[in-house]
């Protein structure tokens, strides 16, 4: 006996099987320990990743003194500055009629050019980008020119040289046939058609429209010109604007007094509107149209610039309106220069401060003390990261800016925003245009507004379903139809997105658009026919009842499912003919005023929520499929029935892991690219109409990202949407994991 117990049992043995499960063990849980880490690691890893991308746009503008030196060639205040792109060399025009090239960094003469005038009366820029300048005469002419900057690479080295010319040649044009002094002038040179503006020393105004001949053979532009004298100008004009389309001329006067006149046909200018720029007693000091010819910009001697720019009213009619206001600590303000690429500026004061502002963030972005008196003029590179600037006093400053991402604001973000040609403050995302002047509008209001629609129609959707559903199998089906029904439907989930989303565009969308009144029928009749289907097979006779095994009873419901729908599409025409005169969706739009888009909410929420359903179906169905078996036969041994057990004992257990599930669901939803990409008109608009589309985060993301500039302001604006899309899933799972365990201490005393 002793001798088969010691064959049976083997220490040696035993310590070697104790020594390789404990390696197992060891195994086992460092690796699912390493696994876990690393998770977290991935996550906080993209965490930061997506922080890195996105802080450089709330970086602080910032600016740093580059140089100082006498104004070059000095004879009195600069007419005009320019700067070349590469922030290497500068032109200076005189009154005198001298143009000087010069270097940046010291001031250093590179070209003087005199021009075959001795005194210059009116100037004029073109539009920003064009370096045409018009130059106004005393004998009422007026004489076009244009400077440049040639970069070219001799042996390799990046060198710039001054290039200056006569687009319209030496000859100065004919602006005033009296031969009055020009004192003040504008002018746009379009396609078709040179068109100046000039304001005479006797107090005429003066429309010159030059229209353009092309000559093949000679290759040279000849301009024929028409005039037109304005009337009703009662001012004195001070200042002129005349915008990039030619069509607006803007008038204003020292005291603050504009006219805006209409001369989209210069033959019959009309007179529009005279407005007041400021209160009573307050000065304009400067005037400049920002980048795109839409705003005007005033500066006030009270230290304020104001943006006006035009907006639709009631009757259909533009009229200028004062949209915003920006202060320079009551300092008034000598010049502005306008940013070429942008919607910013900058504004100098008499204490010699240059402030850099942004007109959609609506922020005064930097302040910086320049010189020791008032600031004579200033202007920015083309790039906005240089700027010069000339003292009263006849000294130049240059100063290198870091101003890399000023659009971007928790106003031009989170906030309405009124953008040039809207009539009043809205969300808008429209991140491009094929127009350079164009005004980015990076609200992700509106995606996030779309996330949470779609997350929530999904859902609606798929909650109940999958809930119901999930308790029918797990606690009433029978267990050999559970175990085709449960497999078949976390198939689903295997079903790729894309896929659903391309049914969902191109099947789904078009038929609920054809049987819109069957579609709502099937959600009135669904219900009340099984309901019905319920009460009628319990009427039945026990026999015919009790010849369907318990738990599948649930199977005599597919037809009767089919055959409700099916009925639901035969009436859906005869119905829109009787109730909505043969089409439903005229009748939501003209007599309810709801408008109906194909690709909407509803084809969303039911494609979005048959992926979603899966997930939370098969959690759900665990979660009640695991609550201990003493705790149901317990329940039923006391009396209580299997619903009231299911609804007290079981939904009570089985919570926490029903509140995970959902919540896992709405992640999914927050999260879905590729139904909502191709499902919707993917417009973000701020809309909670089911019958309208929406544009996610995700989907945003997916479509853009692709085309944005590396390091843009629109690449970095879709990667703070990515994180904004990370902080909602993090916070939605945080929450649901917060109440999971409070449901999961309150009820594990049962």
């Amino acid at each position: 006996m002793s001798s088969n117990s010691s064959q049976l049992f083997d220490p040696e043995e035993q310590s070697r099987l104790n020594r390789w499960r404990d390696s197992k063990d060891f195994l086992a849980r460092h690796s699912i320990a390493f696994g876990g880490l690393g998770v977290i690691f991935a996550i906080v890893l993209i965490f930061f990743y997506l922080f890195y991308v996105v802080y450089p746009l709330f970086i602080p503008a910032s600016a740093e003194s580059q140089s100082g030196y006498p104004v070059p060639g000095a004879q009195g205040p600069s007419m005009y500055l320019a700067i070349d792109e590469l922030n290497q060399m500068a032109v200076r025009y005189g009154w005198d009629g001298e143009v000087l090239f010069f270097q940046v960094k010291d001031g250093s003469l590179v070209e003087r050019i005199k021009l075959p005038f001795d005194r210059i009366t009116a100037f004029a820029e073109g539009i920003p980008g064009s370096s045409l300048t018009l130059l106004g005469l005393e004998n009422g002419r007026g004489l076009i020119v244009k400077h440049g900057f040639e970069v070219s690479y001799p042996d390799d080295v990046r060198t710039v040289t001054p290039a200056f010319n006569y687009p319209y040649g030496t000859e100065p044009l004919e602006l005033d046939s009296n031969g009055s002094a020009i004192n003040r002038v504008a002018f746009n040179d379009g396609e078709d058609r040179l068109l100046v503006v000039a304001a005479t020393d006797d107090g005429r105004l003066i429309l010159n429209s030059f229209a353009k001949e092309e000559s093949l053979l000679e290759e040279e532009v000849t301009l024929e010109r028409e005039v037109t004298e304005l009337e009703g100008v009662d001012i004195n004009v001070d200042y002129l604007l005349l915008n990039s389309d030619q069509r607006h001329l803007d008038l204003a006067s020292t005291r603050g007094e504009l006219i805006h006149f209409n001369i989209s046909d210069p033959d019959e200018p009309k007179l529009v509107e005279r407005i007041e720029l400021f209160p009573d007693g307050v000065g304009l000091n400067s005037m400049r149209m920002l980048t795109g010819g839409i705003s005007l910009l005033a500066a006030g001697s009270n230290g304020q610039v104001v943006q006006w720019f035009p907006v639709r009213d009631q009757d259909n009619n533009y009229t200028l309106t004062q949209i915003r206001t920006f202060y320079n600590q009551q300092s008034s303000i000598h010049d502005i220069a306008i940013e070429e690429r942008r919607k910013g500026f900058i504004a100098g004061d008499k204490d010699g401060n240059v402030s850099i502002y942004h007109t959609t963030a609506q922020r005064n972005l930097l302040r910086i003390p320049v010189a020791n008196g008032p600031i004579a003029s200033l202007v920015l590179s083309p790039r906005s990261n240089f700027m010069l600037v000339e003292s009263e006093a006849g000294r130049m400053y240059g100063w290198s800016i870091h101003n890399e991402h000023p659009e971007v604001s928790w106003h031009s973000l989170w906030e309405k925003v009124h953008y040039e040609g809207y009539a009043e403050p809205e969300y808008i995302w429209q991140s491009s245009s094929a127009d350079n002047d164009f005004e980015p509008k990076f609200s992700l209001t509106p995606l996030s507004f779309g996330t949470l629609k779609a997350a929530f129609y999904a859902m609606l959707f798929a909650v109940p379903l999958a809930i119901l559903g999930a308790i029918y199998t797990a606690y009433f089906m029978a267990p050999k139809m559970r175990q085709i029904v449960k497999p078949s439907i976390e198939i689903m989930e295997a079903l790729p997105t894309v896929i659903l989303g391309f049914l969902a565009g191109l099947w789904l969308a078009p038929l609920i658009e054809s049987y819109l009144p069957g579609i709502f029928s099937l959600l009135l009749f669904l219900p009340l026919g099984i309901l019905l289907f319920g009460f009628g097979w319990q009427q039945l006779p026990e026999k015919i009842r009790h010849s369907i095994p318990d738990g599948w009873e649930a199977a005599l419901l597919v037809p009767v499912i089919i055959l409700i729908g099916w009925l639901a599409i035969y009436i859906s025409q005869p119905l829109e003919q009787w109730l909505f005169a043969g089409d439903m969706r005229a009748w939501l739009y003209n007599d309810l005023g709801i408008g109906f888009d194909q690709r909407n909410s509803l084809v969303v929420g039911l494609a979005m929520g048959f992926a979603v359903i899966p997930t939370i179906f098969s959690i759900t169905e665990d979660a009640i499929f695991g609550v201990p078996k003493h705790l149901t036969f317990g329940s039923l041994a006391l009396g209580a029935s299997r619903w009231q057990t299911m609804a007290r004992v079981v939904i009570l257990t089985a919570s926490p892991g029903i509140f995970s599930a959902v919540m896992i669901g709405l992640g999914r939803a927050v999260g879905e690219t590729m139904i909502v990409l191709m499902a919707t008109g993917n417009t973000p608009v701020m809309d909670f109409n089911i019958f309208q589309g929406m544009r996610t985060l995700s989907a945003n993301i997916a479509v853009e990202m692709p085309e944005a500039e590396v390091a843009s302001t629109h690449y970095r604006v879709l990667f703070l949407a990515a994180l904004v899309l990370f902080m909602f899933t993090f916070f939605f799972n945080t929450l649901a994991e917060v109440i999971r365990q409070r449901l999961r201490k309150k009820y594990s005393s049962l």
